[in-house]
Order: structure tokens, then C-alpha cells, then sequence
């Protein structure tokens, strides 16, 4: 187990490397002079003797490779520097939102699963039967339809129409009902269509069908013979799911005016907070692939073959 945990370590570290270069060099992909984009926020009628002053005194006046080593020595140690649009650090102003992103992305994934899971199941449990036609139906949607277009019809429906349930409340846990339905919905209709697909497969096992012809019941046989070796493309469905959830936040948290990193990087971008922009992007790439990592360690127990080899 240990030394299985240690060789995922050790494949993620390339991962972390490719990750930071691509985050770093997007200060330098951006057309013009970024020193000068700061400075023109600042205040107007910048003399070029203080453009270079602060290009030398941030660094920009390097070769790339210093810059980049420079930024990520900082960038270990938590200095991810300064965001020249709020003033503040970059750190700092992540911690603040990332509470709200993680309680609305998790909230979603739980729905997601609960629903897609039942969905899945009864799905391939009934196959060819108007239950199944049904979630097939409900998969389609939530494939086919615009994640902003199903939350304004959300907020239009039971927030203006009915007027059962708040929009923009981040205060009471009626305030995340709508953002969590509009990004679970999305994500439960991958896993209702890999979980069909996996339990039919597994279903068509020549195990499965002895213990179906030895009388097993039809509840023992799901239990013990067929959720588990279900289980490892399912799991790593939700490892890819992880990073869609998180894009998926910059849609919701803007469309339901909600605090949290995908609103938080719009402003950014929108304000051109490049270093801020950096922060978010880096955090954001982070925790998919810690995310990932628990996945990969979750085929331990999932998978005996994982085990064997």
C-alpha cells in the first residue's frame, strides 16, 4: 500500500512541474507590457522612469528561465505575490473564497452521485423499459442543456415564479439548493450513463449469471457481485468529473452572483489581476490533481487486480 501511494506521488510530480510552467507563463503570453498595465491602473500620466522602476523592481526585467525559478521558489513557501487590483495578497484573498467553492462543488458532487448512482442503477436494472427511457431522457438533458440556461430557468421558475427558494443568499442552506441542482444536474447525467453502462457490463459476467441461477435474490447478487467490480470506471469518472465541477462553479457562482474562486477569477480576468489570475489557476489545478491522487488510491481497495500487481 505505502510503496503504491509513493509511486502516485512520484508520477504526480512532472504533473505539478508542467502545471506551475503553463500558470507562470501566462503573465507572458498576455500582449504588452505588464508592468505597464499596472502602473495605468494605478494612476495616469506614468512616466517611463517609473514603468522601469517597477519592471526592475518585480522582476521582469530577467531572462524567463530567472523569472520562473524565482516565482517558483515563492510559490512553494505560499507567496504567490500581490494582487495589484485589490492590493492584497494573492493568498489571502483565495482563502477567503475558496470556503464557499468547496461547500458548493461538494454539495453538487453528493447530489450528483446520489442521483446519477439511483438513476444509473435502476436504469440497467430495467433495461429496455420506459424506466429506463426515462433516465436515459434525464442523462440527455442534463448532457444537452447549457449550465447557465438550466440556472436561469431555475431562478426564473423558483425564485421569481414560485418564489419558494432565495437566489443570491449565501447566508442560510436554502441559499445553495439552486446553484447545487444546476451544477449537480450536469454532473449526475455523466455518472447516470457510466453507471448504466458499467452495471450492464458487469451483469453479462458469467458469475453473475451462475449466482442469478443458483437463486440467489436478485438484491444479494447487486450487493455482492456486481456494485463493486462496477466501481473503478465509475471512479475515475468522478476524478475527471472533479475538474468539470470546478469549471462548472465559474458559470453558477457568476450566473447566481455567489462568492467563491469561479466568480473571484471572472473579476480577475475581467480587471486583468493577472498575479491573482496565476493564484486561482494554480490552486484550482492543485486540487484536481490532489482529487485525482485519491482516486488513484482508491483502486487499492477497489480493484484486486491493483493489489496483486
Amino acid at each position: 500500500m505505502f510503496r503504491y501511494i509513493v509511486l502516485r506521488l512520484l508520477g504526480i510530480a512532472p504533473v505539478l512541474l508542467g502545471i506551475s510552467i503553463f500558470v507562470f507563463l501566462i503573465q507572458h503570453l498576455i500582449p504588452g507590457d505588464l508592468a505597464e498595465l499596472i502602473v495605468s491602473q494605478a494612476r495616469a500620466g506614468v512616466s517611463p522612469e517609473q514603468t522601469a522602476e517597477l519592471r526592475h523592481r518585480l522582476g521582469l526585467d530577467d531572462p524567463v528561465a530567472v523569472q520562473y525559478v524565482r516565482w517558483l521558489g515563492k510559490a512553494v513557501t505560499g507567496d504567490l505575490g500581490r494582487s495589484y487590483y485589490t492590493n492584497r495578497l494573492v493568498t489571502d484573498t483565495i482563502a477567503e473564497q475558496i470556503p464557499a467553492t468547496l461547500r458548493l462543488t461538494g454539495s453538487a458532487m453528493f447530489l450528483a452521485v446520489v442521483m446519477g448512482g439511483m438513476l444509473g442503477l435502476i436504469s440497467a436494472l430495467k433495461q429496455n423499459t420506459w424506466i429506463d427511457s426515462l433516465a436515459l431522457t434525464f442523462s440527455l438533458g442534463g448532457l444537452s442543456v447549457p449550465m447557465f440556461w438550466s440556472g436561469l430557468m431555475l431562478i426564473y421558475l423558483f425564485g421569481v415564479q414560485l418564489n419558494w427558494l432565495p437566489v443570491t443568499s449565501d447566508q442560510s442552506w436554502k441559499g445553495i439548493i439552486l446553484p447545487t441542482v444546476t451544477l449537480g444536474y450536469d454532473t449526475a447525467a455523466f455518472i447516470t450513463r457510466m453507471v448504466r453502462t458499467s452495471v450492464l457490463e458487469i451483469l453479462r459476467q458469467d458469475y453473475v449469471i451462475t449466482a442469478r441461477a443458483k437463486g440467489l435474490r436478485q438484491r444479494l447478487v447487486i450487493i455482492r457481485h456486481v456494485l463493486k467490480p462496477a466501481m473503478p470506471p465509475i471512479a475515475t469518472l468522478l476524478g475527471l468529473l472533479a475538474g468539470r465541477l470546478l469549471g462548472g462553479a465559474v458559470v453558477v457562482e457568476t450566473v447566481f452572483a455567489r462568492q467563491g474562486l469561479g466568480r473571484l477569477v471572472v473579476e480577475s480576468i475581467m480587471h486583468k489581476d493577472y498575479f491573482l489570475v496565476q493564484g486561482i489557476v494554480l490552486v484550482g489545478a492543485m486540487i484536481y490533481v490532489v482529487i485525482n491522487l485519491i482516486v488513484d488510491v482508491s483502486y487499492f481497495w477497489l480493484d484486486p487486480r491493483v493489489r496483486v500487481s
